[in-house]
């Protein structure tokens, strides 16, 4: 069983991380171009041979004056499925782009420090040691054709993600000692014993339960600030348009 990250509110993280905007329409026409050319059409217009039309990449919502790709949704849910087994639904993953581009921009602008080298290299250890063996892992990768640098990429982008909406959130969201003993005895205590477990005394996991409960509050906050930040901003679904 491997586990999940333990901060969940955006996707178990997962942001591939962005091209400038004037770089990313750049790609985005030059895709649409190569795709618009009626079938037996070469390139400049010179016939060639006749080839089924496919879409490799488009766009799937526009917020503000960026842009996000169906690409980075499809790499989105193969991060997840290599994390915790499943990917969400596309609506679902477009919705945590989104909420990630809203964390990114804002911690991008206060300049927020990125994770350290060393630091990526920690957590993508761990994430290696959840699999059988390293051969397993790298099977996984292939199988769903994600390389080793796009797994960095993307684990470098959740710890930062997850670290700025700390950062900004624990301050305010503090709970009291009458909080614990509650969470101890009406989930903890009933929950163990319907498996037949003793609790541990209070205070033997009195600063585990603050800091789930400190969690739980983070996310509650994240989670309304999300909601209106994304209300104040221009954005444009895409998702259903166009081949999958």
């Amino acid at each position: 069983m491997r586990r999940a990250f333990p901060f969940q509110l955006v996707g178990q993280a997962f942001l591939p991380v962005r091209f400038a905007p004037a770089l990313r329409r750049v790609f985005a026409a030059l895709v649409f171009l190569s795709f618009s050319a009626p079938t037996g059409a070469g390139l400049w217009g010179i016939p060639g041979p006749a080839a089924p039309q496919r879409v490799v990449d488009r766009i799937v919502a526009r917020v503000q004056d960026d842009i996000l790709m169906l690409s980075e949704l499809r790499e989105l849910g193969r991060y997840q499925q290599l994390v915790q087994d499943q990917a969400a639904s596309d609506d679902r993953l477009l919705a945590q782009l989104l909420e990630q581009w809203i964390v990114n921009a804002e911690a991008t602008a206060a300049r927020f420090p990125r994770p350290s080298e060393a630091e990526v290299s920690r957590e993508l250890e761990r994430l290696e040691k959840q699999f059988a063996s390293p051969e397993a892992y790298r099977a996984r990768l292939q199988q769903l054709e994600l390389s080793p640098a796009a797994v960095r990429r993307l684990l470098e982008q959740q710890l930062y993600l997850t670290r700025y909406l700390d950062y900004k959130f624990r301050p305010t969201s503090q709970v009291d000692t009458l909080e614990i003993e509650k969470y101890y005895r009406e989930q903890l205590v009933p929950s163990l014993a319907a498996r037949g477990q003793a609790a541990p005394p209070l205070e033997n996991v009195q600063d585990q339960i603050r800091e789930l409960l400190i969690q739980r509050e983070i996310s509650r906050r994240a989670a309304r600030w999300l909601e209106e930040t994304r209300s104040r901003l221009r954005i444009e679904l895409q998702l259903g348009e166009g081949a999958p």
